[in-house]
């Protein structure tokens, strides 16, 4: 597969691979067996980025993840994240105190089963420490070899400048994909400015842009995040059709799916951004991964964005108790 370079340093394949699904946030877990071996499968197919988190189960799914990339360590980029408080089990809150990035630190890399990890994400702004803080914390872990490089998640401008002038930012991951175009405003002229590579979650929309789904689809699984997100309800799914409808189009013209343009528009945007979309199916994964191949014209891409700009997305990304998380 190509390969991209994060923040002019951090060599990675074009397409990575976000773990979450595999233990959370999209129904029950999946079986153990299966995860390791998608992630597994993965590697197989050329990617190298693997995205996990402590809060991913919570827990559970750096630990799926370093037992599934234990024999291919030396093949792999590995990027975790800090940032969550618990109570026990339970995320309760922002915590991104130097000491408790410190102690997330050093479980993290014991449930990898690493020495070093590679990319280490604050997931989420605190407003509670300065953002100096915390990257005066990730710059002392780097200079103890326990961290290669820092990123950033969900952050806006003034928190990415502020956190560069002191640990330069390897990567930032955001959501972005055609059913959320915000970071194209400020975010996207800034990662340019500042050389800081761009990591998109969700880059399939959580499953809508694969046109999978309908709007007599149902999410009533405690465990899936989509049940509660106002743009996975009935009426905005019906709404934002249209959306996957333009991207049939043009896979039916490309001799691709849905879920392959959209990759491929993604990847067209930028040489230094890299998206990471999950799966927990071996088939969606070599399918997701076709997309690094699949070549879209300026053309392909005018008309994109020519019929996207018409269509007006309804609902909201989070649901409210989650909006205090987005930094601006």
């Amino acid at each position: 597969m190509e390969q991209r370079t994060l923040g002019g340093s951090l060599n990675v394949s074009a397409l990575g691979f976000g773990c979450m699904g595999i233990s959370s946030g999209l129904g029950p877990a999946a079986d153990r067996s299966d995860g390791i071996a998608v992630i597994r499968a993965a590697v197989e197919a050329g990617v190298t980025l693997f995205d996990t988190a402590e809060n991913y189960g919570p827990f559970v799914n750096e630990q799926l993840v370093g037992e599934a990339l234990a024999p291919l360590r030396d093949q792999v980029v590995i990027a975790t994240k800090f940032g969550f408080a618990f109570d026990g089990e339970r995320q309760s809150g922002l915590d991104s105190r130097p000491e408790h990035i410190r102690q997330v630190a050093d479980a993290s890399l014991q449930r990898l089963g690493i020495d070093t990890i590679d990319l280490f994400y604050q997931h989420r702004v605190d407003p509670g420490v300065p953002i100096e803080d915390v990257a005066g914390t990730v710059k002392e872990l780097i200079q103890a070899g326990k961290v290669r490089h820092f990123g950033l998640s969900e952050a806006g401008v003034r928190t990415i400048r502020r956190a560069h002038a002191v640990q330069p930012v390897t990567a930032l991951q955001s959501e972005y994909s055609l059913w959320w175009r915000e970071p194209e405003a400020e975010i996207l002229p800034t990662l340019q400015e500042l050389r800081i590579g761009f990591v998109p979650f969700s880059p399939l929309g959580r499953g809508f842009l694969t046109g999978k789904m309908d709007p007599g689809t149902s999410f009533t699984s405690s465990d899936d995040i989509r049940s509660s997100i106002p743009r996975f309800s009935t009426e905005a799914r019906r709404a934002n059709q249209a959306l996957v409808d333009l991207l049939g189009s043009v896979a039916a013209r490309k001799n691709a799916t849905a879920a392959q343009v959209a990759l491929a528009w993604l990847l067209a945007q930028k040489p230094w951004i890299v998206p990471i979309p999950g799966t927990r199916s071996v088939q969606r994964l070599r399918e997701n991964v076709a997309a690094a191949e699949l070549e879209l014209t300026a053309e392909d891409l005018a008309e994109i964005d020519a019929a996207a700009a018409e269509i007006q997305i309804q609902g909201d990304r989070y649901p409210a108790h989650l909006q205090q998380f987005i930094d601006r």
